[in-house]
């Protein structure tokens, strides 16, 4: 390890990371009786379930780019009527103003309070812009040429930086990432070859503005899918190996049942759509596909989600839903942990190489409809246990029990002496 990775890495990520996943929601779920309308409360039970840090969207390229017009003038709202209501993320309401600077400052005022550590990322060049009143903050992503998009988020995130330690707020910052997921969204052009090698000039640049600008704050960038096999692949100088792990499994065999591709893997040819298999578990009050859209089809594109999905998400029946999974989860269950194991181990592997530490940021099951309970309950939970113990074993700074025990789904209110449990293992460690 180099003195620069020591300085960065000891000093602002000692003892483990238990991560909730706060992502844009802070933002977009924050009107009256929302889950986090009050912080300060969103803090106290994030604390009393056993987590000390928060990962979030915190609108860098919206607040400091300077090439949003009038950032301020941003309104939260939904993506119309019941579109994307009943799916995760998408339920969003909005209707009231957003000061995403002042939103900012609180944030890290109440994470100040609560003692907690704050994960900075951007979800822009995925679907933070859908949510606002206007395209303007997605147009003027979109204008930003292909290959300058890393560099203008990450000075983005230089000043957003500044903008903190100004304000004596720094010191909350665990890591920053130069965006979530860069392997799965519009950031950096693809080459329709490799999973990482295309990453590697962009991300490279954009790590090392950043580490020059704040040398004693960790940089690194998230990666949505494992590649073991292409993991040495990676743009070096990043200080912390941040990877999610979503398996799939059985639940990839019901995507191509009803037809819907996730991640990088394509959506299955289908005679018709939805497929037999959908129409059976749909709710009988379910519109026909072809008047089902959002209010304005550029919020469509913001997302990156195909309207097939928010079809199946929001009109699903949920106990169809999870009974197809529970009844065609024993062909999967060896395969799903040998794949999750195997990811464990190979990131283990490339951050000891590399003299990093690791962090799992999100998992563990992948996309289910947010009135579902298939990740929430038993399964579900034998699963992130795994996960969670591979984890500690492996020597993770870091760990998400699931992407889903956060203030914005249902779990987080059924499950809180499970996670109190789990996270105990983590921080205990």
């Amino acid at each position: 390890m180099t003195t620069a990775q020591q300085q960065a890495t000891t000093s602002e990520t000692t003892g483990r990371l238990a991560i909730t996943l706060w992502d844009f929601s802070w933002y977009t779920q924050a009107g009256p009786g929302e889950p986090f309308a009050d912080l300060d409360r969103a803090f106290a039970e994030t604390v009393d379930r056993g987590f000390n840090t928060v990962r979030v969207c915190a609108m860098p390229f919206l607040l400091f780019s300077g090439r949003v017009p009038d950032p301020e003038s941003i309104e939260v709202r939904g993506l119309g009527g019941e579109f994307g209501q009943r799916t995760r993320w998408y339920d969003v309401r909005g209707g009231y103003p957003l000061d995403g600077r002042r939103r900012l400052v609180e944030l890290f005022e109440a994470a100040a309070r609560h003692d907690c550590k704050v994960v900075v990322s951007s979800w822009e060049y995925q679907q933070s812009p859908s949510f606002a009143d206007t395209d303007v903050w997605h147009r003027a992503l979109a204008e930003v040429p292909g290959p300058d998009r890393a560099k203008a988020v990450a000075e983005a995130l230089a000043e957003l930086l500044d903008f903190l330690t100004e304000r004596g707020l720094a010191d909350h910052v665990a890591y920053v990432e130069v965006h979530n997921e860069v392997d799965n969204c519009s950031l950096v052009p693809r080459d329709g070859a490799t999973h990482y090698a295309y990453l590697r000039g962009p991300l490279d640049r954009a790590v090392k503005l950043l580490r020059a600008r704040h040398p004693g704050i960790p940089v690194t960038y998230s990666l949505g899918e494992p590649w073991p096999s292409e993991i040495d692949d990676l743009p070096e100088g990043a200080q912390i190996a941040h990877f999610h792990f979503y398996v799939y499994g059985v639940l990839g065999a019901l995507y191509e049942a009803v037809g819907l591709g996730h991640g990088t893997e394509a959506a299955p040819e289908t005679a018709t759509w939805p497929t037999p298999e959908l129409a059976a578990m749909l709710r009988p009050d379910a519109p026909a596909f072809a008047d089902y859209q959002p209010d304005e089809p550029w919020r469509l594109a913001a997302t990156g989600i195909p309207r097939e999905l928010f079809y199946a998400h929001d009109w699903v029946d949920p106990d169809r839903w999870d009974l197809w999974l529970y009844e065609n989860y024993p062909a999967h269950r060896q395969a799903m942990r040998d794949t999750l194991a195997g990811w464990v181990d190979s990131v283990a592997d490339f951050a000891r190489h590399r003299g990093i530490p690791a962090v799992l940021g999100e998992g563990v099951v992948g996309y289910t409809p947010l009135l579902t309970r298939f990740e929430e309950d038993a399964v579900g939970k034998d699963i992130a246990e795994f996960v969670v113990d591979r984890c500690l074993a492996a020597g993770f700074q870091g760990v998400v029990l699931t992407s889903n025990a956060a203030p914005h789904h249902p779990m987080w209110h059924t499950d809180r002496d499970w996670m109190q449990r789990v996270n105990a293992r983590i921080t205990a460690a």
